[in-house]
């Protein structure tokens, strides 16, 4: 599977005001996802390494108390562990990607028809 269409790819609801589509290699979880206008994501953290790649829109990111308003072309990595949250300012496409592999996403996709 060397090659992904995400334009074909199932599209996941991961939570409310964010869905779009993932695939998943055996160490990584990698996804084009759109964040609603508004859409809060409240304070959280897991296990996964993060990185979110804002391709539009602005998104503002608090990452263990510290505060960054992305737009176009910028990055938030996130620690494994690291407490963080953000909100969507506007409506934005992002690109996630996840080590390792999120098996609770894998397990939405599964679910989802």
């Amino acid at each position: 599977m060397p090659f992904i269409n995400f334009n074909t790819n199932k599209v996941i609801k991961i939570w409310d005001g964010i869905y779009g589509t993932l695939s998943h290699s055996e160490k990584q979880t990698f996804g084009h996802l759109t964040i609603d206008a508004g859409t809060i994501l409240p304070a959280h953290s897991h296990f996964h390494e993060q990185w979110c790649h804002v391709l539009e829109g602005e998104l503002e990111f608090d990452i263990e108390g510290e505060k960054m308003n992305l737009t176009k072309g910028m990055t938030a990595y996130i620690p494994s562990h690291a407490v963080h949250s953000a909100v969507a300012h506007t409506q934005c496409k992002v690109i996630d990607c996840f080590t390792p592999a999120r098996e609770d996403f894998i397990e939405l996709e599964k679910q989802t028809v």
